[in-house]
């Protein structure tokens, strides 16, 4: 029997709590805009289960070799928290390989675990003995569940410090019930957005906020991403993906194997990786550049034409052969007299 199963079931004050924090889980899920809801969930869940700091976020969980090895050691890809310092994820993905604390709650799935199911079990390593003292992450409470095509693995964990008393049994059923309600709202939310998009399978595709900041990528973009721009660190697109976001739709290539395609997607930007196999649509201002271009004009031409910088016109045409899939003008000069 697992140690969720084990449980006590709350007396019916708890249950009634659980009902209302649902029933106001519910309310958010539908009327929230969808950058504030995790957010706002966690608040929720924070008068339900008192916590004094939380993270959240998508996770990768690495992979072991043949032999048990570690190949790629666990990592987040974006997050959301309350109460902890702006720098807490780049810190947990330089340990993540020795957190028994993740790594458990990443081999059991949908289960909650507390600090209780791995003390004890291993010496706990000096650097995450000194992160959790660091960021007074005494008594923890966490549930990581798959986020379903994506790739990735989406985490909840809520933190008290030595002061605190540890998480009850009963606060581990209301955290883990919410916490799975949690899930499946946010996951409904982000299938209503992406019908409102291009369809795309779900790992190769993003929303970010006009700002750049992350809610959501799958694992493939999320690596191509992290290929293209080494020194990424996730959370926030890269800067030149940034740059690219007030002129979507629009194509977008990142050094030299990464092909975005950027689309409206009601206050957000969905972002996807541009198939090779098939031709992409291209902007209004892509399109213009390339017509022009394959009549011969020169950059500075179209620039002073379109009113446009000769870079931008450099940065127009290479997004629109990504998305053509030529290599030359000729092939240019065919691929839109086909089109």
């Amino acid at each position: 029997m697992s140690p969720r199963t084990a449980l006590q079931v709350p007396p019916a004050d708890p249950l009634r709590a659980l009902s209302r924090s649902l029933l106001l889980l519910s309310e958010q899920a539908q009327q929230a805009p969808p950058q504030d809801l995790l957010h706002q969930a966690l608040q929720t869940l924070r008068g339900l289960v008192p916590f004094d700091s939380a993270w959240w976020g998508e996770v990768s969980a690495g992979e072991s070799g043949a032999g048990g090895e570690a190949q790629a050691a666990p990592r987040n890809w974006l997050h959301g928290s309350i109460g902890l310092a702006r720098g807490f994820a780049d810190e947990w993905n330089a340990l993540a390989a020795v957190d028994d604390f993740g790594l458990e709650s990443m081999r059991r799935l949908g289960e909650v675990i507390r600090e209780r199911d791995v003390v004890g079990v291993a010496p706990e390593d000096p650097q995450v003995v000194a992160f959790s003292e660091r960021h007074g992450l005494y008594h923890c409470m966490a549930l990581t569940a798959e986020l379903p095509h994506s790739g990735l693995l989406f985490f909840v964990s809520v933190y008290r410090p030595q002061t605190r008393t540890e998480f009850t049994d009963a606060e581990t059923v209301l955290f883990g019930e919410f916490a799975l309600h949690l899930l499946q709202h946010w996951h409904h939310r982000l299938q209503r957005l992406q019908h409102e998009s291009p369809r795309r399978p779900w790992d190769s595709f993003a929303l970010a906020q006009p700002t750049g900041e992350l809610l959501f990528a799958g694992l493939r973009i999320s690596q191509a991403l992290r290929a293209a721009c080494p020194d990424w660190t996730g959370t926030r697109l890269p800067p030149a993906v940034v740059q690219a976001l007030p002129g979507a739709p629009c194509n977008l290539v990142l050094g030299k194997a990464c092909r975005l395609r950027l689309e409206p997607c009601g206050p957000l930007v969905a972002l996807s990786i541009a198939s090779r196999q098939h031709k992409q649509a291209l902007a209004p201002r892509e399109l213009s550049v390339a017509m022009l271009y394959a009549q011969g004009q020169s950059h500075k031409d179209i620039a002073a034409t379109l009113g446009l910088t000769p870079a931008t016109v450099r940065t127009y045409l290479r997004t629109a052969y990504a998305a053509l899939g030529v290599r030359n003008k000729l092939e240019l000069v065919a691929a839109l007299r086909n089109a």
